[in-house]
């Protein structure tokens, strides 16, 4: 099971620089809000995506999606980890608790 990081470690993250954010919604949902500085991966392409935009399988990865019902954020996580990502975690609250605490994001 991927480990879980909350929304105020994650703030802090950010912040500090220390975290690659992968948005698990990609596509228009991207496109209309994210996390800042995020990259859009969904479950489809990591395979073919993944060591272009995360050619580090050491760094600091944390994958999201809208809310804990949403199931993309642990597919992409759980996929990343079987690819021979060794730090990677989820923010399960989603972009929505994000947004719903009022902290920025970015559109493209």
């Amino acid at each position: 099971m991927t480990a879980l990081i909350s929304r105020d470690e994650l703030r802090a993250e950010i912040a500090g620089g220390t975290v690659i954010l992968v948005d698990a919604l990609g596509g228009e949902y991207w496109a209309k809000q994210h996390l800042p500085g995020a990259v859009a991966l969904v479950r489809d392409d990591v395979d073919t995506l993944a060591p272009t935009l995360l050619p580090d399988r050491d760094a600091a990865i944390v994958t999201y999606c809208s809310n804990p019902g949403c199931p993309n954020s642990g597919q992409v996580a759980d996929r990343l980890t079987r690819l021979g990502y060794t730090n990677v975690r989820k923010y399960a609250e989603g972009i929505e608790d994000w947004v719903g605490a009022g902290l920025p994001t970015e559109s493209a």
